[in-house]
């Protein structure tokens, strides 16, 4: 229990933090989950928008704070590196054997 007034209203206002941080880290699994899921099956239009959304909900939960912009951009490289595999692109394409 808070031993102050302020105490008493860090822990309410970390405590809002909180769950409106957890609601919004959620989302963002969600969608990354959706994204790879989708680069599972194909590499059409629909994986596509799925690797969007994914990015630009890391890139606003880095600005909102709520994790840190180094934790997004290798969540996002980790994502791209996994469509290109996938779909036969950069330097993790299989190569010819000649």
């Amino acid at each position: 229990m808070a031993n102050s007034k302020s105490a008493a209203k860090s822990f309410r206002v970390s405590e809002r933090r909180r769950l409106r941080n957890q609601s919004y880290k959620s989302a963002t699994r969600t969608l990354l989950r959706k994204a790879q899921q989708a680069i599972e099956v194909g590499t059409g239009e629909e994986t596509q928008q799925a690797i969007l959304a994914a990015i630009s909900k890391l890139d606003k939960a880095a600005n909102k704070g709520i994790i840190h912009r180094n934790n997004a951009a290798r969540k996002k490289s980790r994502l791209m590196a996994r469509y290109n595999k996938a779909a036969g692109i950069g330097k993790y394409a299989q190569q010819p054997e000649s």
